[in-house]
């Protein structure tokens, strides 16, 4: 089914992006509920005549929906706003209890699963640290961490549970060698269908995202950015890795892997080209504080406090900050971004740093005829990963992709 002409505004008043409009037409109700979804939890409480504005609905359809969500406990009604002339308005917002969503993290030294409520909220989570990410090893974490969680639930919440997300990196066994794996273990993920080893389990639907792009979708939906901004994410792991927002969307490319930012060439200290993942990820931090005689299993073990470094976390910094300034001025000259975000698996004195060391950099670069980003600290922090991969199901059942009013949508359900 593609959408109708009436269903998007094409010539937005102020010049921006495509306002999100909703339509009276029948066997659309599926995507209008997401629709408002998406606006409550883009916006905050929003009154019925608020959505109405909004979405471009009749006022007709719009109570239709408010009342269906409300009897699906997607939303909740808040205290009447008096002191206007007429009736009431009564604010609706999203129920924290509406729904929840299980993400399992698949990294190069720790795996995590989460359960989320339907505001993003961790309600539980679970770790494990490993020197190098085995299938066997991680699939019998993930169903006991699961089963765990859910014999917690009660029959209605565990009910409610609308699918599980799995975010991990693409082709993950060609980093043996940098990760110190052996090559043959590392192989069995080229015979690892992690969906379908793990749908075969559970009765909601399992979905699969390269990590770095999890977590920009998270700081996407629960950082409260604006709706219609552009951004480019980096997220900095073992490995660094990142993700695209265009026209208030994740935009993962024609084979799932746009925003692939490690693989940006930049230059290191001497003038060498290289790609930025050699540069600005942790596991380059790990090899100095070795090299200087240090122990590197803080940085692993908790991205809360990873305790005295010395001066190998001052020369990784500044050994960092220039390239990850390059990438985002080379992105820049490509795309217009409003903002660059930085964060991973760090404290947040460490990540406050790291932003202000970019900032500087980028004032010695030669950036004419290019309009760069502001640079601030991601909202998620170092949980953005597995929070956005429990984010995955969110997406696909409960909100409104901005980029489908230019390409359509996916036959939607008939209500």
């Amino acid at each position: 089914m593609t959408i109708q002409p009436d269903a998007r505004d094409v010539s937005p008043a102020d010049g921006g992006p495509a306002q999100m409009r909703g339509t009276n037409q029948s066997g659309m109700r599926a995507y209008n509920e997401k629709l408002i979804l998406t606006l409550l939890r883009r916006n905050g409480a929003l009154a019925k005549s608020d959505l109405t504005r909004l979405t471009g609905l009749s006022a007709q359809t719009t109570s239709v929906i408010m009342r269906s969500l409300e009897k699906d406990a997607l939303v909740v009604r808040g205290e009447p706003v008096r002191g206007r002339i007429g009736q009431p308005s009564v604010p609706f917002s999203l129920n924290p209890e509406g729904a929840y969503f299980l993400g399992l993290k698949i990294g190069r030294r720790s795996a995590e699963v989460v359960l989320i409520d339907f505001l993003g909220k961790p309600l539980q989570h679970r770790q494990l640290i490993y020197p190098y990410p085995v299938p066997d090893a991680i699939l019998r974490f993930a169903n006991e961490s699961i089963v765990a969680i859910l014999s917690g639930l009660t029959e209605s919440k565990r009910k409610l549970v609308a699918g599980l997300g799995v975010g991990m990196p693409f082709e993950i066994w060609n980093w043996a060698d940098i990760i110190g794996a052996r090559q043959d273990e590392m192989d069995a993920w080229r015979q690892t269908d992690i969906r379908a080893e793990l749908g075969t389990n559970y009765p909601f639907p399992v979905y699969v995202e390269n990590d770095a792009t999890s977590a920009c979708g998270a700081e996407l939906v629960f950082a409260e950015r604006q709706a219609n901004s552009e951004f480019l994410y980096f997220y900095l792991g073992t490995f660094i890795g990142g993700g695209v927002v265009l026209n208030g969307s994740l935009f993962v490319g024609r084979t799932g892997n746009a925003g692939a930012l490690g693989s940006i060439l930049v230059t290191d200290q001497n003038g060498k080209p290289r790609q930025l993942i050699e540069l600005a990820s942790l596991h380059t931090l790990d090899k100095l504080v070795t090299e200087a005689g240090g122990e590197s299993a803080p940085i692993w073990l908790s991205p809360a406090d990873w305790g005295d470094l010395g001066t190998a976390l001052d020369d990784w910094l500044e050994a960092s900050a220039p390239p990850l300034a390059q990438a985002i001025v080379s992105a820049s000259a490509v795309i217009e971004f409003e903002l660059a975000v930085i964060d991973g698996w760090m404290p947040v004195e460490v990540r406050a740093r790291l932003v202000e060391e970019v900032r500087s950099a980028m004032t010695k670069l030669d950036a004419e005829g290019i309009r760069l980003p502001v640079v601030e600290e991601g909202i998620v922090g170092a949980e953005a990963r597995v929070i956005g991969a429990a984010s995955l199901p969110l997406f696909d059942k409960f909100m409104v992709d901005q980029n489908t009013l230019t390409r359509g949508i996916r036959d939607a359900d008939r209500a």
